[in-house]
């Protein structure tokens, strides 16, 4: 979300939160996807070594199970920020003004309280592992860093619900406000024609 700045002193806060926010989720985003890229060449190296030497990479498999946590979580508070997350539209897209916003405020709610409940029991498990030195089965990797992927997104997620709760109860109080920090429903329409405009947008900028 860019800043606003017509709606008032805490619109303005709320989108300076968001927008600092917003930036933690884009760095988590882009380690997530470095770690994807990196999965690809190991992959790559692991066919070669097997294929071409006859050594396949020592604990090949336990380095893909522990990467797999990266990706799998750090980009879920980026995702959330966008609206990405699988959501039960058909009936809040009938709906507008105040009822709307007080159901998605009911549901940020919701979410806070289940979020809040896996980063403790993360930290917890998380904890647990590094005390027992808990590893992997073939190469003993330590599992812990791993499993402290899990809290740590899910911390950063749960920030992220508190900025949204507290955007969608502004627009419970106020529904003529501008929409700042939170989620949009969009029509199929409207999806596409974003779909669009970002690309034109990329290829202007490749040609420019």
């Amino acid at each position: 979300m860019s800043p606003i700045r017509k709606s008032g002193s805490a619109a303005e806060k709320l989108s300076a939160v968001d927008l600092r926010l917003g930036a933690i989720e884009n760095l988590l985003d882009l380690i997530a996807g470095l770690f994807i890229f990196a999965l690809m060449v190991l992959g790559i190296a692991q066919v070669v070594c097997r294929q071409v030497f006859d050594t396949p990479i020592f604990g090949y498999i336990d380095m893909v199970e522990l990467a797999m946590a990266s990706f799998a979580f750090l980009g879920i508070a980026y995702c959330q920020r966008l609206g990405g997350h699988v959501r039960m539209e058909m009936f809040l897209a009938q709906m507008k003004g105040r009822p709307l916003w007080l159901f998605e405020l009911f549901g940020t709610a919701v979410a806070l309280v289940v979020v809040s409940v896996l980063v403790f029991y993360g930290f917890e498990h998380t904890w647990r592992a590094y005390q027992i030195g808990d590893s992997t089965i073939d190469a003993e990797l330590p599992l812990w860093p791993s499993k402290m992927v899990v809290p740590l997104a899910f911390s950063v997620l749960w920030l992220r619900l508190w900025v949204q709760f507290f955007g969608f109860a502004r627009l419970a109080l106020r529904p003529a406000a501008l929409p700042v920090a939170v989620p949009l429903i969009e029509s199929v329409s409207e999806q596409a024609a974003h779909e669009i405009r970002d690309a034109v947008g990329v290829e202007e900028t490749r040609e420019s």
